[in-house]
């Protein structure tokens, strides 16, 4: 149990710093900067490693994103309700292309929609007309960009039969 545990743990910090290094590619999206690397890592997260160490990544990844300088507290709805929901989706059905649908979703109306109330009390900013296009959106386009890495990636796994491997190695 300890050597699974050890492993899964090693994978989740490889999948953070991704997630970290990924955010230096990141492309304007209505005055939102965009990371699908982020969305990327939770897809594979929740494909390899659960929704538990999904939340875990998502959570440090923006953690460290915000004290380097490289994102703003949106990173949090933005990426940890994605990583929570297609990890859920996943765990339930095993469907590969309904944990895909589960981050875009996830990621973009239920973290685009809590992103405003973070945007009002904790970065002082108001935005009321602007909601949709202020967060959902950019959230959308980003989240929709990383589902479509990570389709090509966990399917071209899956084609080479390694992702099955993949998990029965981490115990999924």
């Amino acid at each position: 149990m300890t050597k699974i545990s050890t492993r899964k743990l090693a994978i989740a910090g490889v999948f953070c710093a991704v997630a970290v290094v990924g955010s230096l590619f990141s492309f304007p999206v209505f005055g939102s900067k965009c990371a699908p690397v982020q969305h990327m890592v939770n897809i594979l997260c929740a494909v390899l490693l659960g929704p538990g160490y999904g939340i875990s990544v998502a959570f440090a990844a923006s953690l460290i994103r915000n004290l380097l300088g490289l994102g703003s507290l949106m990173a949090f709805p933005g990426s940890m309700f994605g990583a929570l929901l297609c990890g859920i989706v996943y765990k339930k059905t095993h469907n590969i292309f309904g944990t895909l649908i589960g981050e875009v979703f996830g990621t973009a109306i239920l973290g685009g929609l809590c992103a405003y109330p973070v945007a009002i009390f904790l970065m002082g900013q108001s935005a009321a007309g602007l909601a949709f296009y202020a967060y959902i959106v950019p959230f959308l386009v980003s989240t929709a960009s990383g589902a479509i890495i990570s389709a090509a990636l966990i399917y071209s796994l899956k084609k080479a039969r390694v992702l099955y491997t993949m998990q029965e190695s981490l115990n999924c």
